[in-house]
């Protein structure tokens, strides 16, 4: 990695400075107390003080009571130890006068100081104006990307990339940035494009929502682009280190403090510890961030990694050939072994639990891996896993989702492959942030944020959403559930299309059909299958017809109307039993069933070679593009195959995916509904 200059957080970008206020301090009284009624907080230490090491409670805690509500059971979550806070060693990071001064604002002078983007971010003190546009925000700027001629970041509010400065990384603690620098220079830094890795950063760094999804995943063939997670893994790390020091330093200057005195200007923390939360797909993609993240923290905070044999056994999976965090592809010969493409051989080689969730908790010298959730500084989950915990709290009222109250940061990375899962948990997570919490947190009430009591927290939360492709799911939540007053970024970006990699020298004819309305446009797709394509299936004396659908709700609506119709088919959907799939594969190649139902999501996590091919139809076009050739390529290339692919104007983000971005456009807007390709 290119170094670049670390310097205090004073960019035209990322300003808002502190208001002079001559000495005159503004004492909030009275604020909403029916607030902290509510909560029900107790008035207790600091977040970093006076907590024990050991493993579980004192029994006179305010806890000990509900203790199993609070904490993970070691057998079911998986979480090892029952952890309070740190004690007085954990805490004692080593800061300078300067550090201090970029770190928490300067509070050393009643004259204004230039404060770094974190605490710009949470001292700022949200209007019902500011709220009240949340409904209107509009991208209203563009910047082209560096390194990336097809690709385009929009935004809402400033435009914060228009003077970036290459050469700097804005608002990074400099023990951060110092290792990072180094940890780029052991591996070569062959992994990472300076300029696009410290532009992400930046943008990370600026606490507004960011959309990227063109993020090139480990798992397809090419270098992976491995600085954006690098980026997001320091931004996660800044923010707690910060946070940490924050706490740490209002401690001692209250300790100072004259009985009596205005303590107002030190509220700095939220109902309980948790400040970041990541959000993955699978156990072994966890696995791979936090090595990562192990790395990436500075020797001086990692002297000893707790729990780090366990993790690795529980979640590691089988041992990678090559050094994946660092870009080297596992050894060709064992991709060889299995028919199956090599994205799928990488994606799914590991370990694929799709529920599991660990805590980590930074103290002064020490890593905790499979700390309580409770007291972790930051969180990786699955969405299931923790949407199995939030219906556990509906039926067990010991349970409880509190951890969730403080998240000031929300990473979701692979959403597109979230998104073959069920992006519905996604949606249910979220919905789920930044509540107040329904147990009593040991935080001081003097010492919350007024805006977590306020109920704002949402507003100053960060998203950050990483995937290889969006949709409308993404879409939506991005849209509708990420409403940080800092404002959104968005990249965009033109397609080339996969058509050049279908092999079979095939016609694939692209059929638009009209629909009357969003609302309607499922049911405009079914009528015109209906009523324009099963006919001409139904006539035909011809078999091996497989029909492509993407949705499982249309797979289930197809399946029921060919069985109203008595058709000859089989399925192949992704809750079907090894057994049935076996015995629908053999049918269909034997010429017993016509008709073969496939839904993408099975195709995705099992990559069948469908034998016996001669007719596809699809449906409607794949999520994820690598399918498509993958699907089109079944066909077994003789005279008779033939592609028909239907598809609507609602359709042109898959379609333009597909084809191209230009004759994705073409194709939407022409007055002729039928388009051909041939390669």
């Amino acid at each position: 990695m290119k170094s670049c200059k670390h310097v205090p957080p004073t960019s035209s970008n990322l300003k808002r400075k502190k208001k002079e206020d001559n000495g005159k301090e503004k004492k909030k009284k009275g604020r909403k107390v029916e607030k902290v009624t509510d909560v029900d907080i107790i008035e207790s230490e600091s977040l970093l003080e006076n907590e024990s090491d050991g493993q579980g409670f004192d029994d006179d805690s305010p806890r000990s009571n509900v203790v199993e509500s609070v904490l993970q059971d070691s057998d079911d979550n998986d979480s090892g130890l029952i952890e309070g806070s740190e004690t007085e060693e954990d805490i004692g990071f080593s800061y300078s006068d300067e550090e201090d001064i970029r770190t928490n604002g300067g509070a050393t002078s009643k004259n204004s100081v230039d404060l770094s983007s974190f605490d710009l971010h949470l001292q700022h003190n949200l209007s019902k104006e500011e709220i009240d546009n949340q409904k209107n925000l509009k991208f209203s700027w563009d910047v082209p990307v560096i390194g990336v001629s097809n690709c385009k970041w929009i935004g809402t509010g400033e435009n914060i990339l228009e003077d970036f400065d290459t050469n700097s990384c804005h608002g990074l603690k400099a023990k951060l940035h110092e290792h990072w620098v180094d940890v780029s220079k052991t591996s070569g830094g062959k992994d990472i494009n300076s300029s696009k890795q410290q532009m992400f950063f930046s943008l990370c760094s600026s606490y507004r929502d960011i959309l990227h999804c063109n993020k090139r995943p480990f798992y397809l063939k090419g270098l992976e682009d491995i600085s954006i997670m690098d980026a997001y893994i320091m931004h996660s790390l800044n923010h707690v280190f910060r946070t940490r020091d924050c706490v740490k330093k209002n401690d001692a200057k209250l300790s100072r403090l004259e009985e009596g005195a205005d303590s107002e200007r030190f509220r700095d923390q939220g109902f309980l510890r948790p400040k970041v939360l990541i959000l993955l797909p699978l156990a072994s993609i966890m696995h791979r961030v936090v090595k990562r993240l192990i790395q990436l923290t500075p020797s001086a905070y990692k002297v000893n990694v707790e729990h780090m044999d366990r993790f690795s056994t529980k979640f590691g999976g089988e041992e990678h050939k090559g050094d994946k965090e660092n870009g080297e592809e596992p050894e060709s010969a064992d991709l060889q072994k299995s028919s199956k493409p090599d994205d799928f051989q990488l994606l799914f080689e590991g370990n694929n639990e799709d529920d599991f969730m660990i805590g980590i908790k930074f103290t002064r010298k020490t890593i905790k891996l499979f700390s309580d959730f409770h007291t972790s500084d930051l969180i990786i989950a699955s969405p299931l896993c923790l949407v199995n915990k939030i219906e556990e709290t509906g039926s067990n009222k010991e349970k409880d989702v509190d951890f969730l109250s403080s998240i000031e940061v929300l990473i979701i990375d692979h959403a597109d492959v979230i998104a073959m899962q069920n992006w519905s948990h996604v949606h249910t997570v979220i919905e789920h942030l930044n509540r107040l919490p329904s147990k009593q947190p040991r935080t001081d009430v003097m010492r919350i944020r007024p805006w977590y009591l306020d109920e704002h927290a949402r507003f100053y939360r960060q998203t950050i959403i990483l995937g290889f492709f969006s949709n409308p799911d993404i879409n939506a939540s991005f849209n509708h559930q990420c409403s940080n007053y800092e404002g959104k970024v968005k990249l965009m970006c033109e397609y080339k299309g996969v058509l050049h990699k279908v092999l079979p020298k095939i016609q694939q004819v692209y059929v638009r059909f009209n629909i009357d309305s969003i609302v309607d446009a499922d049911d405009n797709r079914f009528d015109y299958f209906v009523k324009k394509v099963f006919p001409r299936i139904k006539d035909s004396d011809e078999g091996g017809i497989m029909l492509f659908i993407s949705s499982y709700f249309e797979f289930i609506r197809i399946r029921n109307f060919l069985k109203s119709q008595d058709a000859s088919f089989c399925l192949l959907g992704e809750y079907s039993t090894q057994k049935d799939i076996s015995r629908a594969r053999l049918w269909f190649f034997e010429g017993k069933r016509k008709i073969m139902l496939y839904t993408e999501r099975s195709h995705f996590y099992h990559r069948y070679k469908i034998r016996g091919v001669k007719n596809l139809i699809m449906y409607s076009l794949p999520e994820r593009k690598e399918l498509y050739p993958e699907i089109v390529n079944v066909l077994d290339g003789s005279e008779n195959t033939a592609c028909t692919v239907l598809f609507s104007p609602l359709d042109k983000f898959r379609l333009e995916r597909i084809v191209g971005t230009i004759p994705a456009k073409t194709m939407v807007a022409s007055e002729k509904p039928v388009f051909v390709f041939c390669d």
